[in-house]
Formats: structure tokens, sequence, C-alpha cells
């Protein structure tokens, strides 16, 4: 069930029933090895590289229908490079009005990431030609290993690109809506691995949704309760503390930032306990909106996006729905850590000191370096009650690291050689890739002259980077800065306009690589 239309909750914490994920999507997928009798109206063939001919096409092809298109083939000039596409439109002797040869690029080396970027530009395909039944023949692929993988990935690439942010449209336009037909070498095996993506595809997708909520829709309670409707269902165990229990907890740093709200802080945590191994903390920063408090964000342009500050948190959710929805055999605990950073007549001034979680006190120095503030509680959280065999905290936390690293790479700082081995190969197989950066020597980055810590410092990135080193303590931990990647102002690959949900694949895939050192 969707939000009512226009309505957004300011005030009443009345809690409207979240988009059930079967509402993702309008799109639907079936995978057989046999003929399909669907009245399909586009049929597309992936091609390899230099190996395009009627070898890989379907049996039962005409000699005119082949006459066709190795004509259309040398005048287009394809060659089935890596996301080269050749259309013939009202292909002779074909029921299909379109087919579609597409390039998978050379035989041995089609990745996960380029598989995703061609179902991605097959969605805009479909979308475009506003076919209802298509048909992809991937019998081409003829290693079964190979085609339920391939097929699987482009399937997820259609998936990630065909969602839609619409919940506050009046009117919303048509979602795309096919029923694709995957034919296939060994349906069960694709079958197998497409349900593994498609999971994957719904924390992406809820990631996405918490973080495009706008500040009054996706206050700290209300992220939390929407957390809880999606990920109890599969088995997460999903605990709630509001703002009294992280008072009573002595976690001043995270209530701190919410003063100045109606919205108090909260602390949200999920564990899957896929496995009986030690667990794996992830912990997300969650500022549901950012002012910036007193120090206050002037830039319409920057404030008007500060719904994304909740994007690391938003990853988290979505990390841990995925990891359950697979059935994952690992043990991950996401902590989420929540406020709204308003200003008022309670608010935390500049100048102010805390007490965290753990005892450090902290000088507040600025209003707007106010995720650190959230996270070291959180990060506290995780290793006092779960004893977690590493954390990993991931934030859209400074502008110094987009100007260090632009958007095309998340920064990382760790001293774990094999946390710092995994997260890069996570990176490479998901595409959300990963820079290290040092955390020194930088002495007396983050000193206080009035407490034991500040929560500024210059560089900028190290310094929130070694302010939360701070509290993971002697536990194996990294800092993922994603500042800059958690929305695209407009669609581009396996994203559509709106929130990424960056952070969900790199960190589901990183959890099982590492698991399984």
């Amino acid at each position: 069930m969707k939000l009512m239309r226009g309505f957004v909750a300011v005030m009443s914490m009345a809690l409207v029933p979240f988009v059930a994920s079967a509402d993702y999507l309008n799109t639907t997928f079936t995978f057989s090895n046999q003929t399909t009798t669907a009245d399909t109206r586009v049929l597309l063939l992936p091609q390899f590289e230099g190996e395009v001919s009627e070898q890989g096409w379907p049996t039962g092809l005409s000699a005119e229908t082949v006459r066709h298109l190795n004509r259309a083939i040398q005048a287009g000039d394809f060659s089935g490079k890596e996301k080269q596409q050749l259309e013939v439109i009202a292909p002779a002797g074909l029921e299909e009005l379109r087919l579609l040869l597409v390039g998978v690029g050379a035989a041995d080396s089609v990745t996960r990431a380029t598989a995703e970027e061609i179902g991605a530009a097959l969605s805009v395909y479909f979308n475009r030609v506003k076919s209802e039944q298509v048909l992809v023949d991937t019998r081409a692929i003829d290693a079964a290993e190979h085609n339920a993988r391939i097929t699987a990935a482009v399937a997820h690439g259609v998936d990630l690109r065909n969602y839609r942010f619409d919940r506050y449209k009046s009117k919303p336009a048509d979602r795309p809506a096919q029923t694709v037909h995957w034919q296939v070498v060994n349906n069960s095996d694709a079958q197998q691995q497409y349900a593994a993506k498609r999971a994957l595809a719904e924390g992406v997708f809820l990631a996405r949704e918490l973080t495009n909520l706008p500040g009054s829709d996706g206050y700290p309670a209300r992220f939390a309760e929407i957390a809880r409707q999606q990920l109890e269902p599969l088995g997460v165990e999903v605990t709630i503390l509001g703002p009294e229990q992280v008072k009573e907890l002595g976690m001043g740093s995270l209530y701190s930032v919410s003063q100045g709200s109606q919205h108090k802080a909260h602390l949200l945590v999920a564990h899957w306990k896929g496995s009986d191994d030690q667990p794996i903390a992830f912990v997300g920063k969650g500022n549901t909106f950012d002012t910036g408090g007193y120090n206050l964000k002037t830039a319409a342009a920057s404030i008007l996006l500060m719904q994304t500050d909740k994007a690391g948190g938003a990853a988290v959710v979505g990390a841990v729905k995925a990891l359950a929805g697979e059935r994952a055999p690992v043990n991950v605990v996401g902590v989420v850590p929540l406020s709204l950073n308003m200003i008022s007549g309670e608010a935390t001034l500049p100048g102010d000191v805390v007490t965290a979680g753990n005892g450090t006190t902290i000088e507040v120095g600025n209003t707007d370096a106010e995720g650190r503030l959230i996270l070291a509680d959180g990060i506290w959280y995780a290793r006092e009650f779960f004893n977690p065999r590493a954390i990993a905290d991931i934030a859209t936390l400074t502008g110094a690291k987009v100007g260090a690293l632009g958007t095309a790479y998340s920064a990382i700082f760790s001293d774990h050689d094999d946390i710092v081995a995994t997260l890069r190969q996570a990176g490479e197989n998901t595409q959300e890739l990963v820079w290290q950066l040092p955390l020194g020597p930088y002495p007396n980055i983050v000193s206080s002259r009035i407490a034991d810590m500040i929560n500024t410092g210059s560089p900028g990135a190290q310094a929130g980077a070694i302010f939360l080193q701070h509290f993971a303590g002697d536990t194996p931990w990294v800092h993922i800065d994603m500042a800059g990647n958690a929305l695209n102002q407009s669609a581009s690959g396996i994203h559509p306009e709106g929130a990424t949900g960056y952070g969900v694949r790199l960190l589901a895939e990183w959890a099982k690589l590492y698991s399984a050192q």
C-alpha cells in the first residue's frame, strides 16, 4: 500500500503502512529451457564478440530470416562487442516485430558488472519500444554455469534500472510493466541465481526508498518502523531504542544531535543470524535530515538534498534485508543511529560538551559535523553488545572526501589489511569502488582544549575517520565515507534518477567475502 497522495507526517507519530516489496516493480520474469508459447513482440539474442553467426541463433530460423540477419549485421557493422546493440525492425520470417542483437563481449570475460549494465541498457530499450511481451534467448551462451550467471546478472540489471520512486506523485507515470521470458540452458540454475539477485535488488530498493523519503516523512521513529516492517518477516531480529533508552544507556553524543528537534534520537538494531559465527557489524549514519544545526547550511542547493544524509543508514538496512532475503549463511548485525539535526531553544550549541556511551567527552566544534557524533555511539553500541569480529561504518560524512575522490570511489580508512583487501574485492565485484586513504600520521587532529576530543579537524575526511576509530577500540574496523554517492540527478546505468541505494551491494558482498576467510 502506498502513502496517501500528498500526505506528509510532520507532527503526528502515526505511521502509514510502507510499500510492500512486491510493489517496487511491475515487471514479471519467467525462466525456461523450453520454447515459449507467449505472443512476444521483441526477440533479444545475446552475442559473444567475434562469434556472431547463425550457430549462436535459435534453431529453426528460416533461411529467409538468416539472410536478413546476416545482411543487417554486415550493414550495421555488428561484432558482438560489449554493450553493442543492433535492432532489426520487422525481421523476415519471424512473428516478432523487432529483433535485437546484444553484444556481451568476449566469451571468457563477461563480468557481473558488464552483464548488469547490459541489463540496464535493455531496460531502457524495453521501455522505449513499449513491448509488453519480450523473449530473451540466451542459449547461445551454451555453458550452463555461465548461462545462468550471465542471465541472472542481466535480469538483475533490468530490475535495478526499472525501479521508480513515485509515492508522492498524484498521477504517477506508468511504471515499466513488461513480461520478460528468459530462454535459458538450465532453468533451475538460472532461477536460483536470479532469486539471490532479486533479494539483493529488494535491499537496494529499500535503501533507495528510505533515502528518497523527505525529512518530515523519514524522521527517526518512521525510519526505524519502516525497517522493522521490512525486516522482521524475513527472520531478522529488530530492536528499536527510543530517546529515553538512548539517554539511559549514556549515548549523549547521539542524543545531542536531535536535541533541538521534536523527533528525538533513536537507535535501530537489525540482526540477521544466518550462522553461529562471531557477527560482523555494519553501522550506518542515519541522520534523517541535516540542517547543520546552529552551524546552519546556508546554500539552498545543498540543504535541499539533506534527506540523503540517512543514506549510510539506509545502506545498512538494505544490506541486512538482502542477506536475509537470500538466506545468506552469515551473521550480521546492522546498527543505525538515527537523528534529525534541527535548531530550537533546546538544540546543541557550538562549543557544548557531550558524553558518548563509552564515557568519552566530546567538544562540539561544529554542529554540522553531526554524523560522527551519532556514529560514535552506534559503533560503541555494536562493540559493547555484540562483540563483533569486525565493524564497518558507512556514512555520507565529509565534503572533503568528494574533493579528494569525487564520486567514482568511496573513501575507506582502516589499519586492517584483510578488511581492506576484501572490501576492495567487493567493490570490484559490484562496481561500488573504494579507495583507501591514510589514517595517519595526523597527531592531535581531533584534540580538544576542554574535552577528550573535538568533532572537527583538518584534513576533514581523515579527522572524521580518526574520530570514529577511537570508538571501535581494538575491534577490527573500517570507515567508508560515501559522500557524493547517495544520489543521481539523472538516470545512468543501473540507477534511475534519485537515490542510488549505494552501499547495499558493497556491504552484502563484503560480508560474504570476509565471513569466508
